[in-house]
């Protein structure tokens, strides 16, 4: 009986068993103001998307909607929509007072409504003191601002910050050899499973030029572009790099649900 365990534990420590049974995978969940929370996934990490024109107080009201549903939820923090010093006290304070224990601290739309430019400029303030603070990583680079800027303001964010949200990818090289460069955790950014005809789109406005290049070249014929990616390739490429997904949706929670349903991944 003894010699049986031990086969059964051997067993169960082989890479093959870890990829299907991935007991340490987490995966986080990004929504929208308009997001049902009635049709979330089992996960317990949702961020909240502040977009332009959102108020931060419907933003810290839909927190608190997800912690009395058991969510832990991650508001985004995004700069360049914050007016002043004193909404930042008022947004944060709100958040902490609903059970808020995280956030995500970004730079937002390129127009800045107030006094911040740069995601930094909040990180300085000392109000998230006492959440986990993530920040925004961006290996594919971004339109908005060169290379060495972003490198720059990663090093400047870096002791304020508990670990890092990259943009979506699918290049996988580029992400591993990202993550290499960092001494914080990443969690690598990802889509549900979508066409690719929707992906190239959602490249082509973010600014993703390694993704871009990476569907353009994987989209051999016209077909192509209509069969829904499956993520699980790009997990797969990353499995020894890191265990921590970020999903962005682009609308298909109902996609996205069912994927992770049948991975067993929530």
């Amino acid at each position: 009986m003894d010699n049986v365990k031990l086969i059964i534990l051997i067993f169960l420590d082989t890479p093959y068993v870890k990829l299907i049974y991935p007991k340490n995978m987490k995966f986080s969940l990004e929504i929208t103001m308009k997001t049902d929370l009635s049709v979330l996934p089992k996960v317990k990490d949702v961020y909240i998307t502040m977009l332009p024109g959102n108020d931060f107080r419907d933003v810290a009201n839909k927190a608190k909607e997800l912690v009395q549903n058991g969510f832990n939820p991650v508001p985004h923090f995004p700069a360049r929509s914050i007016k002043n010093l004193n909404e930042l006290k008022e947004y944060t304070s709100m958040c902490k007072d609903f059970g808020v224990k995280q956030a995500l601290v970004i730079g937002g739309s390129s127009d800045p409504i107030g006094d911040y430019h740069c995601s930094l400029q909040i990180l300085e303030s000392g109000l998230f003191k006492g959440m986990k603070v993530g920040i925004a990583g961006h290996p594919d680079g971004s339109p908005d601002i060169s290379e060495s800027d972003l490198e720059k303001a990663m090093k400047n964010k870096m002791p304020f910050a508990d670990y890092i949200v990259t943009q979506w990818l699918l290049d996988y090289q580029s992400i591993a050899s990202f993550i290499s460069k960092q001494t914080l955790p990443v969690h690598v950014g990802i889509t549900g499973p979508l066409k690719i005809s929707s992906l190239l789109k959602f490249a082509s406005i973010v600014g993703a030029k390694n993704s871009l290049n990476f569907l353009k070249s994987n989209a051999s014929k016209a077909v192509d572009l209509l069969k829904p990616r499956d993520p699980n390739e790009l997990i797969e490429n990353l499995k020894t790099a890191t265990d921590n997904f970020h999903i962005y949706t682009f609308g298909g929670l109902k996609e996205t649900n069912k994927w992770l349903t049948e991975n067993k991944y929530a």
